[in-house]
């Protein structure tokens, strides 16, 4: 079977924007990551459908262009999407793999999210630099005060502040192999970086794994939507949805429904510090993994949260137990745990961040 494409050379747009009965062109981002997330959708697709031919292409969005602000800084919620969608909407494109994370949750008019994978690890991880790695140190708790956090997250931020206010940050931007070798160079000074577990294990470098975070083990929550992958399609093209059925995975799909619900309704970005959890409770009353497994034999949804002043200093969490088990209860859930923390004040919290609400405003897909 095919490998993706190279990052440098993706296959160029055909010259129709119509797709014919059996070739199905597929978006995504021109870095490592994407083309590598985008070649297991490819695959899986491929072996449902043979009788199809998938065809990748490949784009930078305006994230990808610009390697220099940080990400905070752009105050935009479709940064790796927006030009993508403008091709699902021409129809140049059928469908677009996303990390999930990345996907807004107010899509365009016309676009909807058609279907989402079985999850990977959903945690963050700590990665040292080579120096302090080969002294055996691990984790946060081992770094000496003003050591140098190199992340773009303010979500990473402000937790990671809160729990270690002596510990300091720089924003690092560029691919995983980019930020690794930034990491590794003295001259930049950084003690260690946080990354997805996920994006670092699909590219096969988790030997650089330290540690990893979640809110046992760091007092980390991670992204909405961390560790899955999105595909995302027209509203109404009922063939693509079709195909898609035997790739998606029902946990993974009322997980993040939930979590990306609670975001909606808090109207929050990746530029705003919003940490959540999920994991299935078993009949018998044990949750499942919420970390990297699989879920558990019930359908009882256990949902953490967590809403952080950028400065780490305010903080609002919020636990709840529902019985999931279609989207319209994953919505509920996700909106009743927003209503929960906006009670114990995450709203104030969030009224102090400058965000551009024009966006969601001028969107009204979910």
């Amino acid at each position: 079977m095919a490998a993706a494409p190279e990052p440098t050379s993706p296959p160029p747009f055909p010259p129709t924007t119509a797709t014919t009965a059996s070739l199905i062109h597929i978006g995504t981002r021109r870095s490592e990551l994407a083309l590598q997330q985008t070649s297991i959708v490819h695959n899986a697709l491929q072996v449902l459908h043979p009788s199809l031919q998938f065809e990748i292409h490949a784009m930078s969005t305006m994230g990808d262009k610009n390697q220099t602000t940080a990400l905070h800084a752009f105050n935009a919620k479709s940064l790796w999407t927006h030009e993508l969608e403008t091709l699902l909407l021409e129809g140049k494109l059928d469908l677009i793999v996303h990390s999930l994370k990345d996907m807004p949750t107010q899509l365009p008019r016309g676009c909807c999210l058609g279907s989402v994978l079985a999850r990977a690890d959903r945690r963050d991880v700590v990665v040292m630099n080579a120096r302090l790695a080969a002294r055996g140190l691990k984790r946060l708790e081992e770094l000496p005060e003003g050591a140098v956090v190199g992340t773009s997250s303010v979500r990473r931020i402000a937790q990671v502040a809160r729990l270690y206010p002596g510990l300091r940050f720089q924003d690092v931007r560029g691919n995983v192999g980019t930020r690794l070798r930034k990491l590794d160079e003295e001259e930049n000074g950084y003690a260690c970086l946080i990354l997805a577990a996920a994006g670092v294990q699909r590219l096969g470098l988790g030997k650089r794994i330290s540690s990893f975070l979640s809110k046992r083990e760091g007092g980390m929550m991670y992204a909405v939507g961390q560790g899955a992958l999105g595909i995302e399609c027209r509203v109404g093209d009922e063939r693509v949805k079709k195909l898609l059925e035997g790739v998606g995975h029902g946990g993974t799909w009322l997980e993040c429904l939930a979590e990306r619900s609670l975001l909606r309704t808090l109207e929050g970005g990746c530029s705003v510090p919003i940490g959540v959890e999920t994991e299935w409770e078993s009949a018998a009353g044990e949750g499942g993994d919420a970390n990297g497994g699989e879920a558990g034999n019930g359908d009882t949804l256990v949902m953490r949260a967590i809403v952080v002043s950028v400065d780490g200093k305010e903080a609002v969490e919020g636990e709840r137990r529902q019985q999931v088990r279609s989207a319209p209860e994953a919505d509920e859930c996700g909106w009743k745990m927003a209503q929960e923390l906006v009670g114990q004040g995450a709203g104030k919290i969030l009224e102090k961040i400058t965000l551009n609400r024009s966006i969601i405003g001028k969107q009204d897909g979910a």
